[in-house]
C-alpha cells in the first residue's frame, strides 16, 4: 500500500450513477418481497380530541382487504415514551392528519379506496394552531445568551436597527416519498426504509419494541432525498411495523402519498424573529439582540433554534439571544436542511444589510468591519475562519465594485434590477460512535464496510475516494458496502456530519490495516480485516469550528406585476478539504437552489380553524424548478484546517442554503427600495410599494 494521495478532491462521477439511471438502484418500496400486503393510512380529520367510534366494517367487506389496524387491535409496543411514535395506541388525537388506522390490502389501490370507507366519529376539543409572538403562554427554551447590557447599549448606540422577520412553515418535498417495507419472521424484523440512518431506525425500533438489536435488520442502500425529514423515525414507520405484526410473515409495504408526507414526516417550524442591532459612529456593532419565537407541537417538542448562528457571526460586547416556543395542536416539526441556522441567517443577514445602509457603509465592508477576532460564543480561537476571503473573492467575481449603492437606481425596461449579498455559516458537527471495517484481500482489493447512508449526496463515491486515498490504492480496488445494519454501526446523514464521521472511521481503519501489514507486505490467503472508529478530536475544546460562505444574488422585479426573478446567483465557500469536486458542487448548488426556493416560493398555509396545511401537494406548495434557476455558480477557496478531523473536511450539505434567501431579499431591496421582511417574496408584498 502506497501512502500517496491519489483521488481525494477529484471530480469523479458517481459510482452508483448508472444503476440509478437504468433503474437498478432499489429504493425502500422497490425491494422485491414475497406476497406483500399494501398499506394505506387512515388519518385524523380533527386537530384535537378523541375517537369515539372507528368502524372498519365497510372497509373489511371490500374484496382484497386483508385487515384494518386501529388502536383497538394494534400490537402494543414495549415503550411509548416518544409520543410521536406511540401510534395506534390510544383514541386521543393530537393533530389533524395523525395516523389513526392502517388498511391492509392486496394492492395499493384497494387499500387506498378502503381507507376512505373507515367511519370515524370524534369528540372534538378546542384546538390552538395560531403562532403569535405576543402570546402570554410562550415557553422559554434553554441555551440562551445574555452578555453585557443590551438595553443600555441600544439606548446609547449612535445607530440602531429594530425589526421583525418571519419565516413560514416549510416542507422538505424529497423526490422519494417516505416509504417502508416491513416483515416479521420468527420474532425478527426486516425493514427496508427510506431513511438517513439505518442504525438510527434500528435503535428507535429496538427501544420501541423492547427487542434486541440483533432481531432488527434495517436496509437502505439508496435514498431519494431527505433534507432532515428522514433523520428521526416518524409515525408511518411504526404504523408499518405494527401492521406487519398483524399479517406476519407477509411483508407490508407502506408508501406515503405526497399529501400524507406533509403532516406526518415533519417540517421546518415557522418563526418570528426580532433583530436589534446597535453600532457606534464608525459602524462597529456595540449591541446584538436576537429574540426568536417559534412554532412547536404540543404532542412533542422540537424547538427551531434560529438564534444559533447569531452566537458566532459578529462581535459585539452586549448580546442577548433568546428562544421561546408556542406549543400548538399541529404536527411535530423536525430537522429541515440547516435547522436553526437557515431561518436564523435569513433574519440576521437581512438585518445586517439594513444596518449597513443605516451606517452609510457598503454591506461587505460593514460585515468585514465587524469580524470577530475570536468566537464570540465560546471565546475560543477559530480553527479557521475565512469569511472575509469568501466575501472578497465573491465580490470580485460578481462585479460588486461596479454596483451603484443607491436602491432603485438600475432599470431594464419594465424590470428593476438590484444585487445583494449575505454571509453564511454552519458549525463543524460530529456524532460519536461510527465504526468502519476494512478487509484486505490477496487479489489487491479492499472491502470497506460501514452502515452509512447515501441520501443522494454522493456518499457512495466520496467514501470510496476516502478509502482509496487512505489505503494508497486506486478507486477500482475499493468495494464499498453501506446502508445496512448488518454492517458496523454508523451515525446517520444529518447536520453535515456524514463524511466527517464515516470518513474518519475509514481513515482510522486504514491506519490500523497499515499496522497489520507493515511496508505493504503480502495479504495472507484468508485476508486481513480490521475495524476502525471515529476518534475523539483532541482539538474540539481548543478551537471553535465552523464553515463559512458568501452568497451574491441579482434580482429583477417587475414594476407592473411585482414578480421577482433571480437570473444570477454566486456562492463562494470556506469548507475545508473537498473530497469530490463534482458532488460537492452539486450539494452547494442544491443548497442555494433550496435557498432561492425559500426566498421566492415556499410557504405552508396553515388554516388555524382546522389545524392543517391547506396547500399540501406540489400543485400548491411551490418549490423552485429548473426554469427558476438562471446562472448559478458555486466555488470554494483553498482551506487547510487540520484541526477539524483527519481529512480536514467541514461538511457542505447545509451551508449552501443558509445565506441565499437573505442575499435575494437584499437584492430585491436594492432593486426596488422596498424592504420585505416576511418570506416568501411574493408579488403581493411588493405591489404598491415599487
Amino acid at each position: 500500500m502506497s501512502t500517496a494521495t491519489r483521488v481525494l478532491g477529484a471530480p469523479l462521477d458517481r459510482i452508483e450513477g448508472q444503476d440509478k439511471v437504468r433503474g437498478r438502484a432499489r429504493y425502500a418500496a422497490e425491494h422485491p418481497v414475497d406476497k406483500p400486503v399494501h398499506a394505506h393510512l387512515v388519518q385524523s380529520r380533527i386537530a384535537r380530541g378523541r375517537i369515539t367510534t372507528i368502524d372498519a366494517t365497510a372497509a373489511l367487506d371490500e374484496p382484497g382487504v386483508v385487515d384494518v389496524v386501529t388502536h383497538r387491535n394494534a400490537p402494543e409496543p414495549a415503550c411509548t415514551e416518544d409520543a410521536e411514535l406511540a401510534v395506534l395506541q390510544s383514541p386521543q388525537v393530537a393533530y389533524r392528519g395523525q395516523p389513526i388506522g392502517v388498511v391492509l390490502a392486496e394492492s395499493p389501490e384497494i387499500a387506498r379506496a378502503a381507507a376512505g370507507l373507515v367511519r370515524v366519529e370524534y369528540e372534538q376539543e378546542e384546538h390552538d394552531a395560531r403562532l403569535d409572538a405576543d402570546r402570554d403562554d410562550l415557553e422559554t427554551v434553554s441555551d440562551d445568551v445574555d452578555q453585557g447590557g443590551l438595553d443600555t447599549a441600544l439606548a446609547e448606540a449612535a445607530v440602531v436597527h429594530d425589526a421583525v422577520y418571519t419565516v413560514p412553515q416549510e416542507h422538505h418535498v424529497a423526490l422519494e416519498p417516505h416509504a417502508t417495507t416491513a416483515a416479521w419472521s420468527d420474532g425478527e424484523l426486516t425493514v427496508h426504509d427510506s431513511t438517513q440512518g439505518v442504525h438510527w431506525v434500528r435503535d428507535a425500533l429496538t427501544g420501541l419494541l423492547g427487542i434486541g438489536a440483533e432481531k432488527v435488520h434495517v436496509i437502505a442502500p439508496h435514498v431519494g432525498g431527505g433534507f432532515g425529514s428522514k433523520g428521526p423515525a416518524h409515525a408511518h414507520l411504526v404504523a408499518a411495523v405494527l401492521a406487519a405484526q398483524r399479517v406476519a410473515p407477509r411483508p407490508v409495504k407502506l408508501v406515503l402519498t405526497r399529501r400524507q408526507v406533509f403532516p406526518i414526516a415533519g417540517h421546518r417550524a415557522s418563526t418570528v424573529q426580532r433583530l436589534r442591532l446597535g453600532a457606534d459612529p464608525s459602524g462597529r456593532l456595540t449591541a446584538i439582540g436576537h429574540d426568536v419565537v417559534a412554532q412547536d407541537a404540543r404532542l412533542k417538542s422540537f424547538p427551531e433554534m434560529a438564534g444559533k448562528p447569531t452566537r458566532t457571526m459578529y462581535a459585539a460586547p452586549n448580546r442577548r439571544i433568546t428562544h421561546r416556543v408556542a406549543p400548538l395542536d399541529l404536527p411535530v416539526p423536525t430537522w429541515m436542511r440547516a435547522p436553526g441556522e437557515c431561518p436564523g441567517m435569513y433574519a440576521l443577514e437581512t438585518a445586517m444589510d439594513e444596518m449597513a445602509q443605516a451606517c452609510g457603509l457598503d454591506p461587505i465592508e460593514f460585515r468585514i468591519r465587524n469580524e470577530p477576532e475570536r468566537d464570540p460564543d465560546t471565546g475560543l480561537p477559530y480553527s479557521s475562519r475565512n469569511l472575509v476571503a469568501c466575501l472578497r473573492e465573491g465580490a470580485r467575481r460578481f462585479g460588486w465594485a461596479d454596483r451603484d449603492p443607491a436602491p432603485g437606481a438600475r432599470r431594464d425596461g419594465e424590470w428593476l434590477v438590484g444585487t445583494g449579498v449575505a454571509a453564511s455559516t454552519y458549525p463543524v458537527n460530529s456524532q460519536p460512535g461510527t465504526q468502519a471495517t476494512i478487509e484486505a484481500r490477496p487479489d489487491g482489493r479492499f472491502r470497506v464496510l460501514l452502515g452509512a447512508a447515501d441520501i443522494g449526496t454522493g456518499a457512495w463515491t466520496a467514501l470510496t475516494q476516502i478509502a482509496a486515498d487512505a489505503l494508497g490504492t486506486d478507486v477500482d480496488k475499493i468495494v464499498l458496502s453501506i446502508g445496512d445494519t448488518d454492517l458496523p454501526w454508523a451515525s446517520g446523514a444529518g447536520g453535515s456530519t456524514g463524511i466527517t464521521c464515516w470518513g474518519s472511521a475509514i481513515v482510522d481503519a486504514a491506519q490500523r490495516l497499515r499496522a497489520e501489514l507493515p511496508d505493504g507486505g503480502p495479504v495472507p490467503d484468508g485476508g486481513v480485516a480490521v475495524t476502525g472508529r471515529m476518534p475523539d478530536n483532541p482539538h474540539r475544546s481548543a478551537f471553535a469550528m465552523h464553515a463559512f460562505g458568501a452568497q451574491f444574488a441579482e434580482a429583477r422585479v417587475n414594476v407592473d406585476t411585482g414578480e421577482v426573478r433571480v437570473p444570477r446567483l454566486l456562492g463562494v465557500f470556506a469548507i475545508g478539504r473537498v473530497v469530490n469536486a463534482k458532488t460537492a458542487a452539486s450539494q452547494l448548488l442544491g443548497g442555494m437552489t433550496m435557498g432561492m426556493s425559500m426566498a421566492l416560493h415556499e410557504e405552508a398555509q396553515v388554516d388555524p380553524r382546522f389545524g392543517h396545511v391547506i396547500n399540501r401537494d406540489m400543485a400548491q406548495y411551490h418549490v423552485a424548478s429548473c426554469a427558476d434557476v438562471g446562472d448559478i455558480e458555486v466555488d470554494w477557496i483553498d482551506e487547510d484546517d487540520p484541526h477539524v478531523n483527519p481529512m480536514g473536511t467541514k461538511g457542505i450539505g447545509e451551508i449552501g442554503i443558509c445565506g441565499t434567501a437573505a442575499a435575494i431579499d437584499n437584492a430585491v431591496h436594492h432593486a426596488t427600495g422596498a424592504r420585505v421582511r416576511d418570506l416568501p417574496l411574493t408579488p403581493d408584498k411588493l405591489l404598491g410599494r415599487i
